[in-house]
């Protein structure tokens, strides 16, 4: 199970080549590609997906019957990195250098002195107009070079890294000025004066491993999570319900973007979902209140070294099951009711679970769930995995944890929820 993730991240170095990747997975396994721009025609037992910006997904089925509610999960295919300007190339005589700006939060010193790629996708002029393209620049490593200790004794005794002056790349010496552009266009397979635009970013190449309990890699928040969905999603057997796997751009930075969760991407495919099947227009309605959200986005282990950071009763550990996220602030949608029926479900599956809390002085971040929310309000309940170094350019995980998580997931998938009053719900 971990080459099979580690495949998956390794094809995935950016959020549209994951899109890709997922589409290319979901066409394998006979599902049709629709475009928003054309009308819907749905077949029950039909399988579909969705591209929205060619870097989120939205997959689905149709029931055979009339179907009773959507069983849904969020996660997302982005990650914190360096994304290179548009006037990329930054030239003193003796170097050039690449000029990026931070994406999401990143940890900066884990991405020093380690060969980087650069990835992302081009437009491209035609002779019908533009198209996008994909672009890996596979044999063509950068690299940020840290500041030696006789120059800098305070590089341990915590250094201040600034975005503009220290996490430039260093791309080559001063006689590879102009040479970016032009490999490029060649993994575009595209003339120069061709390329329209450009969104281009560095990635972490180095390979995941396993070692001893744990698993390391890069991007494992949250393509681990996208992985594990999309993987129960294919797996799980047909539902009285739509089972419905988004796996979505742009969370690191807020997800306020026409492709993120904050966006109308979810809203829009469940309302045309509904429409398709020709129902009277209280029907959409209806579903919703009979369906589920799963918002899988990875959450912290507590630190071998620092367990002063966790909560003291709520403090996950790797290998020991499936992460139930709760926030005072609403931060995680999870409550008594979405948590009580995840729970439910996990004691059906055979598969143990665990809470996570942010320590009362240490605000978290938010992710994908209740952001959603405020497009499409249904019952959610905010899950993940146990994992350490959380945006590092490396992170680590348990070994375990994989086999659990697909499992409660394939089991969710394969469910119904039915709402017998407010508050009141049994899974089926």
């Amino acid at each position: 199970m971990s080459k099979k993730l580690f495949d998956f991240i390794a094809a995935c170095p950016t959020p549209y080549h994951a899109a890709a990747h997922i589409a290319g997975m979901l066409e394998k396994e006979g599902y049709a590609c629709l475009r928003e721009c054309d009308d819907w025609k749905l077949k029950r037992g039909g399988k579909y997906y969705v591209t929205r910006n060619r870097s989120s997904v939205i997959a689905f089925r149709i029931p055979k019957a009339e179907p009773r509610g959507f069983m849904m999960t969020a996660a997302h295919d982005d990650a914190p990195t360096f994304r290179l300007k548009e006037s990329a190339e930054v030239t003193d005589g003796r170097y050039v250098r690449l000029g990026v700006e931070p994406y999401g939060g990143a940890i900066f010193s884990t991405w020093i002195d380690r060969p980087l790629g650069i990835a992302g996708r081009v437009t491209v002029r035609t002779k019908d107009g533009l198209e996008t393209r994909l672009v890996e620049l596979k044999n063509t490593r950068v690299m940020i070079p840290n500041v030696a200790i006789h120059m800098d004794r305070s590089v341990n005794t915590g250094k201040d890294f600034n975005a503009a002056r220290d996490m430039l790349p260093l791309f080559g010496t001063a006689d590879k000025k102009g040479k970016l552009a032009a490999l490029v266009a060649k993994a575009a397979g595209a003339k120069e004066k061709d390329i329209i635009s450009s969104e281009l970013m560095l990635y972490n190449p180095q390979p995941g491993t396993e070692w001893g309990d744990f698993i390391s890699a890069p991007r494992l928040d949250d393509q681990q999570c996208a992985f594990a969905t999309l993987s129960a999603f294919l797996a799980a057997k047909d539902a009285a319900s739509v089972p419905v796997c988004c796996i979505l751009d742009n969370e690191e930075c807020g997800s306020t973007t026409k492709q993120g969760a904050a966006g109308t991407f979810i809203l829009d495919t469940l309302q045309r979902i509904s429409d398709a099947l020709g129902s009277d227009a209280g029907f959409f309605r209806r579903m919703i209140a009979q369906s589920f959200m799963l918002s899988c986005d990875n959450g912290h282990a507590v630190h071998p070294n620092h367990p002063e950071y966790a909560d003291k009763n709520d403090a996950p550990e790797m290998n020991k099951g499936i992460v139930i996220k709760f926030n005072s602030q609403q931060k995680y949608t999870s409550d008594t009711v979405s948590a009580g029926i995840f729970r439910l479900l996990c004691d059906r599956a055979g598969v143990p679970y665990q809470t996570y809390t942010n320590r009362a002085d240490l605000p978290g971040g938010g992710t994908l769930g209740n952001i959603a929310n405020t497009q499409v309000s249904l019952n959610t309940v905010d899950i993940g995995f146990a994992q350490l170094a959380m945006h590092s350019s490396y992170e680590t995980a348990g070994k375990q944890d994989m086999e659990s998580f697909e499992k409660a997931l394939t089991l969710f998938f394969g469910s119904s929820i039915i709402m017998q009053a407010d508050g009141a719900y049994d899974i089926v």
